[in-house]
């Protein structure tokens, strides 16, 4: 399909030869169709000027002269390809494509192979922004997927059996010693799995909003843990009104509770903090952990999902660090301040 598409510029060629260059269309034939069929493996060679020399990130002037350079240094080439051939003729089969025509052909070959050279490269050109286009749709669809997963182990960890098991076995053991906690605390579950679910469905939130559910979960583990939890929250200046991916703190708090505070029989204080430079917001989550238990490495899969979501989101623009002090977990976010 390829070298059928080069057949159209090289019965043009022929056509011109014919009628400028006085050649019979025998000989312009013969010389013109394998003459653009070797020319059509050389202008594969746009292919690597052009990846050389992106559209995006290089100078506009200098990617014109690189363009032209190589399309002026590939059409002598082919100049001197076509000499070759057209003494190949003119041995094989004299006077039907005379070599001492070749001469006044040459402006029309130069030119032809420029034009032809500079039309492969913009084809290539193409190629790749489609090829940037699918790649691009690709990391949206990619993105969208990774949210949901978020989501569903979100879901999925409200509605885990332990999670609900203790949930409701809290509320039981209120409903006989404290009736009005425990209508209180099923109130809170219920806001916090309908805020889940109602956040979950947008791209973005406000800070506010997750940080909101942040603390409805906090407090129903709070009815658990009772005074074993203790939470701090420290909010930056300007940064609630901050836009972030809903359901990105709800996971790490979750570890930072299961994995770390729940493991010490005197609890701990969980640290939440926002602040921002102006440019970017960075979150901390911190909880002390016991220095001689064993815990896997890697942060879990709610922390892997998270850098994978920023990664997607911001690029090198966001980031998750992890720091281990012997005493506690440390997890710091960082994306560009969005409001």
């Amino acid at each position: 399909m390829y070298l059928l598409a080069w057949l159209a510029p090289g019965l043009m060629l022929a056509t011109l030869l014919a009628t400028t260059a006085k050649t019979s269309w025998s000989g312009a034939i013969c010389f013109s169709l394998p003459a653009m069929i070797v020319y059509a493996f050389m202008s594969l060679s746009a292919g690597y000027v052009c990846r050389a020399f992106p559209l995006s990130g290089t100078d506009l002037a200098k990617t014109l002269f690189s363009l032209l350079l190589a399309a002026l240094l590939s059409s002598a080439l082919w100049l001197l390809t076509c000499y070759g051939w057209a003494s190949a003729l003119e041995w094989m089969e004299p006077g039907l494509a005379p070599r001492d025509r070749y001469p006044d052909a040459v402006p029309l070959l130069a030119s032809f192979g420029v034009g032809l050279f500079l039309i492969a490269a913009a084809t290539h050109y193409l190629i790749e922004f489609l090829e940037s286009a699918r790649s691009a749709e690709r990391n949206t669809l990619e993105l969208r997927v990774l949210a949901r997963d978020a989501e569903l182990k979100a879901l999925r960890a409200q509605i885990d059996p332990h999670f609900l098991f203790n949930s409701l076995n809290s509320i039981s053991a209120l409903t006989s010693t404290d009736a009005a906690a425990a209508r209180t605390m099923t109130l809170m579950l219920a806001d916090f799995l309908r805020m889940s679910m109602d956040y979950g469905a947008f791209e973005m939130i406000r800070l506010e909003q997750e940080i909101a559910l942040v603390q409805h979960f906090l407090e129903i583990e709070k009815v658990r843990f009772g005074s074993r939890l203790a939470v701090q929250t420290e909010i930056g200046p300007g940064t609630l009104s901050a836009r972030v991916p809903p359901l990105l703190l709800q996971p790490l708090v979750e570890n930072a509770v299961n994995h770390g505070i729940a493991q010490i029989p005197d609890g701990g204080r969980l640290l939440l903090r926002t602040e921002t430079d102006g440019t970017s917001l960075r979150l901390l989550i911190s909880n002390p952990v016991d220095p001689l238990r064993i815990r896997p490495g890697g942060g879990g899969m709610g922390l892997s999902i998270v850098r994978q979501r920023l990664q997607r989101l911001y690029g090198s623009g966001g980031s998750v660090d992890v720091q281990e002090t012997g005493e506690h977990f440390i997890v710091v976010l960082r994306v560009p301040l969005q409001t």
